[in-house]
């Protein structure tokens, strides 16, 4: 029988983890988020990790910007942030305006704030298996898999995308050698040829290429372990618009052993890992008495 490996109770126990740390240590986490413009979706996501964050104990700041916001203006707050030490995480929400150069964006936020792990200090760290922190998405799918204890060492985890935010970063997680590692792994992108022959050979199928419904039951095998990163609006007849993953979760199910659902699977563990890199990184800041 397919189980569905849930979201709710891992951001349960993440988020217990968070109130007992801020409690025994005596924090006052803070994390600073700036928005520039009226995405619904980057609303959305920011709305959510300040209820979730107030509720844990994190204080969440939202700095919004128009859409028409200079290069300079984002950059000068950036710098303000950084040298302010009652701040401890800083994320610059995507999508960003187009004029915007995202690049500098991302090398200016001092790494050891960089809560979405972007910076190139903290991506070369994770690379060399260093103290780092890890991008929120690949580190809600390594928590799922702690979680539900599925097994990693020798399997062959096919990972579905090579985005810098989650498919580069994933496969350099689950090689590892630790308890959600130590995996054969082989990343697939629009340019794979023969791709259902490849997806067939996963023990393990990771999917994080943001194209609805992509991933059929006739490119997997049967028993396979279905992890969905996918978040995707699609119309529908009765709601006017639905979130659905990169999988066909209901045609992929039968198939399954284990399967996430979208929503409700790795998305809503996300949020709870980015409040957790704020947690870690205020834990860092006080042993030290102000970062250095």
């Amino acid at each position: 029988m397919t189980q569905i490996l849930k979201g709710k109770p891992v951001t349960k126990e993440i988020y217990s983890k968070i109130r007992t740390e801020i409690y025994n240590n005596s924090l006052k986490p803070k994390l600073t988020i700036m928005i520039a413009g009226d995405d619904p979706a980057a609303k959305y996501y920011v709305q959510n990790l300040e209820k979730r964050g107030n509720k844990v104990g994190i204080l969440v700041q939202t700095i919004k910007f128009p859409i028409d916001v200079t290069q300079h203006q984002l950059v000068d707050e950036i710098i303000k942030c950084n040298q302010d030490e009652s701040i401890h995480g800083i994320m610059v929400q995507k999508p960003l305006p187009l004029h915007i150069d995202d690049s500098e964006i991302t090398l200016t936020i001092d790494p050891r704030k960089d809560m979405d792990a972007f910076h190139p200090n903290n991506i070369g760290n994770m690379v060399l298996d260093q103290q780092s922190f890890i991008p929120s998405t690949p580190a809600a799918v390594l928590e799922m898999i702690r979680y539900y204890q599925i097994e990693t060492s020798g399997k062959h985890i096919v990972v579905l995308g090579r985005s810098n935010i989650v498919g580069k970063p994933m496969a350099n997680l689950l090689l590892r050698k630790n308890e959600t590692g130590n995996a054969t792994v082989t990343i697939c992108h629009s340019k794979t040829k023969n791709l259902p022959a490849i997806t067939k050979q996963a023990d393990i199928l990771i999917a994080a290429i943001g194209q609805p419904l992509f991933v059929t039951d006739n490119m997997l095998k049967d028993g396979v372990i279905v992890l969905d990163v996918g978040v995707n609006q699609v119309e529908d007849a009765d709601k006017g618009m639905r979130y659905v993953g990169d999988v066909d979760y209901e045609g992929c199910f039968e198939k399954a052993d284990m399967i996430t659902p979208v929503p409700g699977g790795v998305g809503t563990v996300t949020t709870a890992m980015l409040l957790y890199n704020v947690l870690t990184s205020a834990k860092k800041s006080t042993a030290k008495g102000k970062f250095n």
